[in-house]
C-alpha cells in the first residue's frame, strides 16, 4: 500500500509540472514551481531582446515576470503607450524607483536615474533648462556635424575602399559614444577612428551595464557572495566602477582648472562654438540651487552618458537594417534627397543641414543631418517600440519620456 501510495503522489506531481508547462502556452512564458519563469529565461538569455519582443506580443504588451520564490524576483513589464504615459508622466509620484532599484543602479549613485520627488525634479529641470539653452544648441549641432564628417564618414569611406566588413552597430556605437561624451563633457575619447581602439571609459560602461543586467535576474544571496569573494560579474563591476571614477575625476579637475583659468569660471552663453554641460553645470552653480560638487558632476555624467549612447546607436543600426530590407524606402530617400540637388552635382557626396529639408527647429536642435548617400544619422534618443501598437497610439503620447 505504501508503495501503491508513493507512486500516486509521484504521477500527482508530475501531472501538475505538465499542466503547469502547458498553462499559458500562448501567453506568458512557463512558470514552474519554486524556480518560477527562471529556467525559459536562461534558456533565452542569448537572445534576450527577441525573447521580450516576442512574450511582449504574445501577453497584450504587458506581463508578469514571476522570478524564483526564494530570489524576490517578480518584474512587471509593459511596453504598451498607455502604461508607459500613465507610469512616466500622468501619475509618476506614485511610482518612486525606492532603495531596491537604487540598490541595484547604486553606480550611478544620486543621478537623475536613481532619485524620486523632489530632488528628481530639480534635477529634470536644471537639465532641461541647460539643454534648451541656445549655447547648448551650437555645440550640439557642431559636434553632431563634425564627428559625422571627420569620423562615420570617414571610417565608411575606408571600410568600403578597402573591401572590409565591419559590425556597424559597433561603428554606430563608437559614434554615438564619443558625442554624447563630447557634448557632456567637452572632451573627445576618440572611441571611433580607423584603429577601432579599446577605449577605457566605453568598456568600463559596457561592462557595468552588463553586471546590472546579471543582477535583475540573480538572487541578491548570490551577488552578495559574489561580492564579498571577489569574483564574477560583480569584480569586474567593481573594477569598471573604479576605472569610471578615476576618469571622471580627471575630466572634472580638467574643466575646473580650464575654467579658473579663463574669465575666473564665467562662461559666454553666447560663445561661437557652444558649451557642454559639464561646463554649465561648474559654471551655473549658483543659480541652478544644486550642490555642484564633485560627487554630484560625477553622477550627472554617468547619468547622462549612461542615456545617451546605446539608445541612439541601436536606433540608428535599426533603421539602417529596416532601409536596407525596403528598397522602395531607400530609393524614395535618395529621390528626395536628389531633388534638393541641383542636377550637376547629384553624383556627389554632401552634408546636408536639416533647414534644407524644411525640418522643424526642434529637429534641427536635435542635429539632425542626412548625407546624401541614405543614410541619415541622428542625434537624439530613441525607444523600441512594436510598431502595431505604438503606431496608432504615438500622436497621443509625443512627450511620453
Amino acid at each position: 500500500m505504501a508503495l501503491v501510495s508513493v507512486f500516486e503522489a509521484v504521477l500527482a506531481l508530475i501531472c501538475f509540472l505538465f499542466l503547469c508547462c502547458l498553462r499559458n502556452k500562448n501567453r506568458s512564458p512557463k512558470s514552474f514551481p519554486i524556480v518560477g519563469m527562471l529556467p525559459e529565461l536562461i534558456l533565452n538569455i542569448h537572445r534576450i531582446h527577441d525573447w521580450c519582443t516576442e512574450t511582449f506580443e504574445r501577453c497584450h504588451y504587458t506581463f508578469l515576470f514571476n522570478g524564483p520564490w526564494f530570489a524576490k524576483i517578480n518584474i512587471v513589464g509593459t511596453c504598451d503607450p498607455t502604461n508607459v504615459h500613465y507610469i512616466m508622466s500622468s501619475n509618476f509620484n506614485n511610482f518612486p524607483k525606492g532603495p531596491e532599484f537604487k540598490q541595484l543602479f547604486d553606480v550611478l549613485g544620486d543621478g537623475i536615474f536613481n532619485t524620486d520627488m523632489d530632488l528628481w525634479r530639480k534635477q529634470r529641470m536644471v537639465a532641461q533648462e541647460f539643454m534648451r539653452n541656445q549655447s547648448f544648441h551650437k555645440f550640439l549641432l557642431r559636434t553632431t556635424r563634425d564627428k559625422v564628417e571627420k569620423g562615420l564618414i570617414h571610417v565608411i569611406d575606408y571600410v568600403a575602399k578597402q573591401g572590409l566588413v565591419v559590425n556597424l552597430e559597433d561603428v554606430f556605437q563608437r559614434f554615438t559614444f564619443d558625442t554624447t561624451c563630447i557634448l557632456v563633457t567637452g572632451y573627445d575619447p576618440k572611441c571611433l577612428s580607423l584603429e577601432f581602439p579599446e577605449v577605457p571609459f566605453s568598456k568600463a560602461l559596457d561592462d557595468v551595464e552588463e553586471a546590472i543586467f546579471y543582477r535583475h535576474v540573480r538572487p541578491q544571496s548570490f551577488i552578495k557572495l559574489q561580492r564579498w569573494l571577489k569574483m564574477g560579474q560583480e569584480q569586474k563591476y567593481r573594477k569598471a566602477w573604479e576605472v569610471l571614477d578615476d576618469i571622471m575625476t580627471k575630466y572634472i579637475c580638467q574643466k575646473r582648472k580650464e575654467l579658473d583659468t579663463t574669465t575666473k569660471g564665467l562662461v559666454s552663453q553666447n560663445g561661437e562654438d557652444g558649451v557642454d554641460l559639464l561646463t554649465s553645470y561648474i559654471a551655473e552653480e549658483k543659480p541652478t540651487g544644486l550642490k555642484c560638487d564633485d560627487k554630484f558632476l560625477r553622477d550627472t555624467i554617468l547619468n547622462m552618458m549612461l542615456a545617451g549612447t546605446d539608445t541612439t546607436s541601436s536606433a540608428l543600426t535599426w533603421f539602417i537594417w529596416l532601409v536596407s530590407r525596403h528598397p522602395i524606402v531607400e530609393n524614395k530617400i535618395i529621390e528626395e534627397l536628389q531633388s534638393k540637388l541641383p542636377a550637376e552635382e547629384t553624383k556627389k557626396r554632401r552634408l546636408f543641414n536639416a533647414k534644407g529639408f524644411g525640418l522643424s527647429t526642434r529637429s534641427i536642435m536635435r542635429g539632425i543631418k542626412v548625407i546624401s548617400t541614405g543614410t541619415i544619422p541622428a542625434q537624439g534618443t530613441s525607444q523600441t517600440r512594436h510598431t502595431s501598437k505604438w503606431a496608432s497610439s504615438s500622436s497621443n503620447h509625443e512627450n511620453i519620456v
